[in-house]
């Protein structure tokens, strides 16, 4: 998919390096905690390679060249085979409030849907009120409690 100078497409090896440092820069711009989140997930050192199992994609959004973030689903562990997670949807700063998050959230729906997934569950943070609104905007509804085993304790926030 390409908008003018934005361009979407699967995550590449060479992506890797540059995803993790937008993933974690995230964290301390919004006062989030590293333990129990994405910030320390092993995968986030090595999206590609985490992104290549069966029904499962990693999105990159590049806007004249330059990968600007990203989003992507995969199975949900422990849980029925037809829910998906929305995983690892950040943007740089400077990406934010353009649309890039609507059109990547769009995007792995789409391939949601294309891989046979019945629903979509998320994991957040409160403190990310922009891209919960996103969420909530297209029907998401909040959850008491986390589904599946994401090891992500100290997100407060879940969706389905």
């Amino acid at each position: 998919m390409s908008m003018n100078s934005i361009t979407i497409r699967e995550i590449e090896e060479r992506d890797n390096e540059r995803m993790e440092s937008i993933i974690k820069s995230i964290f301390p711009e919004f006062g989030l905690p590293l333990v129990g989140t994405a910030y320390e997930d092993l995968e986030t050192k090595q999206m590609y390679q985490s992104y290549q199992g069966d029904r499962e994609a990693y999105f990159v959004v590049e806007e004249h060249g330059e990968v600007i973030g990203g989003g992507g689903i995969k199975p949900l562990a422990n849980v029925d085979e037809n829910i998906c997670e929305l995983q690892k949807m950040y943007f740089i700063p400077q990406a934010r409030g353009k649309g890039y998050g609507k059109l990547i959230f769009k995007k792995c729906l789409g391939q949601a849907k294309s891989f046979g997934y019945d629903k979509c569950y998320l994991e957040s943070a409160s403190e990310l009120k922009a891209a919960i609104h996103l969420y909530e905007k297209d029907g998401f509804k909040n959850l008491d409690g986390p589904l599946g085993g994401t090891g992500h304790y100290s997100c407060g926030v879940w969706m389905i």
